[in-house]
Formats: C-alpha cells, structure tokens, sequence
C-alpha cells in the first residue's frame, strides 16, 4: 500500500498503519506486542513521540501521533519497526521480512473527525471478533487512558485533554469512556476504510491540502 502524502504540519495529527509482511500473524502473542509496546516508548523517549492512541493486534499497529517537528514521526516507526523485526528474527532463527515495506498514514482533521478515529483505533480488536470491549485486549491506548500505568506511560496526555477540549486527565477518561461505550451502544462496529486508505479525513478544505495535485 503507497504511502500518504507527506506534508509537513508542526501539530498535524497522522493515524498510521502498519501491517506484518504478507499478514502474516506475526505479533500473534502478547510477548511479541509487549516488546513493539517497549519501542514505542523508546521511540517517546529518544525523539519526545507525542502518541495519542495505540494498539498492536496480531497482524498490524495502530498508531495515532501528533506531528511535532521534521522526521520525528519517520524516525520513530523506523525505530519501533526495525527492532520488534530484529528482535523476533534473532529469537525465531528467522530470516526475511517482518514488515510491509511501507507503512500507510492518514492525516486526521482535530475536530469531531480527531474523537472518531480514537474511538475507531479502541475497537479494532473488537470489529475483529477477538473480544467484546477494548477493556480486554490489554497492549492498547485505550486501557492506558482508563487505567494511567504508574511508569512507562506512553500516551501523551496533555496533548491528548488540548485536542479532545477535556479539562484535565479525570475528564478524559470519563468522557474518553462515553465515546467508547456510545459507539458500542450502536451494535457490531464495522470497518470504515477511510480512517486507513484515505490521505486524510476531515471537512473538503482540509482534505485538499493532502491530495495529490
């Protein structure tokens, strides 16, 4: 799959996806997403990654990031993704690709379209049949915002209360909270191909500015 556009927008928000090679199920057990969860946070670390949501189901990542400065989202994904491969080829003897060549991202307006696409990255392992509520599939942002870790929090909560218009941490989860369960209110979630093959998802005025001339 081609990438997206990349137009550079310091505070830009970008949904990326980022499949195993072939769909191979390669993250298929949590020891594996634990170790992508653990470069993640490096990657936090080394070049200040501002997450706004997460998940590694068995086959593919979800990453929701705000863009805030030159390289530093292309650093990060060649960090995380070059070590979960190294380390999974090593551990296995395995030889050949662990990834897609090219991960996908799609730019995402801060409006309503921001909330849709937090609430949408919350229910893929649900839209996928593997559990009920995001609650139970452990390696997600969503558990990190409802349930805040004491140490390697990866989320970047300011950012994240700025964007949403909650006042503080206990507002967000609260509200963060109601959108999931809204949304599950409605029955079966379904697939939405915009949120991972569009260049971008927003009002037309937005949209335009990522579309290929």
């Amino acid at each position: 799959m081609p990438r997206a556009r990349r137009i550079y927008q310091s505070g830009c928000v970008w949904h990326i996806t980022h499949r195993c090679h072939n769909q191979s199920f390669l993250l298929k057990f949590e020891r594996d997403r634990r170790r992508w969860r653990h470069w993640l946070f490096q990657a936090r670390l080394r070049y200040e990654l501002s997450v706004l949501n997460y998940i590694a189901t068995s086959n593919h990542i979800h990453l929701l990031v705000r863009d805030t400065g030159r390289d530093v989202i292309s650093r990060s994904v060649q960090l995380i993704a070059g070590r979960t491969a190294q380390e999974y080829n090593r551990r296995k003897s395995r030889k050949g690709a662990f990834w897609e060549d090219r991960y996908f991202a799609t730019a995402i307006a801060t409006d309503h379209h921001l909330l849709q696409c937090l609430v949408y990255i919350d229910l893929n392992m649900v839209r996928a049949g593997a559990v009920q509520h995001p609650s139970q599939w452990r390696l997600s942002g969503y558990n990190e915002i409802q349930y805040p870790p004491q140490r390697y929090r990866i989320i970047d909560v300011a950012a994240l209360c700025r964007l949403t218009g909650t006042a503080d941490p206990e507002a967000l989860r609260a509200t963060h909270y109601e959108w999931v369960e809204q949304k599950l209110a409605k029955g079966s979630p379904k697939r939405e191909p915009m949120w991972t093959e569009n260049p971008a998802v927003g009002p037309d005025d937005f949209i335009a500015v990522f579309e290929e001339p």
